[in-house]
């Protein structure tokens, strides 16, 4: 079984048991991860991680949250900066202040106004993340 927690520069990422009762991994503002992870649950980014992130949940970049690598998940939901690739099995949601540059596969690809996105998507029924 892989552990819910990660080691960052300011102490330990924090393990969330949200009012569902599913557990999920929140990076806090102020927070930096350099290096790969692997998380079996939902990750919420409010700091910085550079480096790449295999999530078989949902992952959602916050609004001071910057993420610089790839991405492979089930679902995900950019609020602040990506700058890489995203492959997503479901569906990649792009808010208001979301900034992306980068590649997109994806089954669903929700854009709001004011959404900055730079690259290239791809739609189909099947990707191959996870």
């Amino acid at each position: 079984m892989k552990s819910n927690f990660l080691f960052y520069k300011s102490g330990m990422a924090k393990e969330i048991i949200n009012q569902s009762g599913l557990i999920y991994n929140s990076l806090t503002c102020g927070s930096v991860i350099t290096g790969n992870i692997v998380s079996d649950s939902d990750f919420r980014i409010d700091g910085e991680i550079n480096g790449n992130v295999e999530c078989k949940g949902k992952i959602v970049i916050g609004r001071t949250g910057v993420f610089k690598g790839n991405i492979k998940c089930e679902n995900a939901e950019i609020i602040g900066l990506l700058e890489g690739d995203i492959e997503v099995l479901e569906t990649v949601t792009l808010r208001s202040s979301a900034n992306l540059t980068g590649d997109i596969k994806t089954k669903f690809l929700v854009v709001e106004p004011n959404a900055i996105f730079n690259g290239s998507c791809s739609m189909k029924a099947e990707t191959t993340a996870n």
